[in-house]
């Protein structure tokens, strides 16, 4: 499943890229943003906090939740993601939890 994103740039889908990882303190997800003519994809990690209200580990579902703040936080999640591949040579993670201003 994937959910399209309006952007300034285009249109992105946002789509699972790996399995849901499931950990006792959080669950961990791998996202893929590709722009819908294929000429970019950008790849980065969203670990969120079990203790979220109704936190459910079937991907798709987590998605959709997570899709409004990718959404808006969409440059700076992919400027993030880009500079970690270049510099760092690992994926940016996002993280997510109750004690975070507008998590989900």
């Amino acid at each position: 499943m994937s959910i399209e994103l309006r952007t300034g740039r285009g249109i992105y889908r946002l789509a699972a890229a790996a399995p849901t990882e499931n950990a006792p303190d959080a669950i961990t997800l791998t996202l893929a943003l590709e722009r819908a003519d294929g000429i970019e994809r950008v790849v980065f990690r969203c670990r969120i906090a079990h203790a979220l209200p109704d936190a459910d580990p079937k991907s798709d579902q987590l998605i959709a939740r997570l899709a409004p703040r990718i959404e808006r936080d969409f440059e700076q999640i992919r400027e993030a993601a880009l500079k970690s591949i270049r510099t760092e040579r690992r994926l940016f993670e996002l993280v997510l939890d109750l004690h975070q201003p507008g998590a989900l």
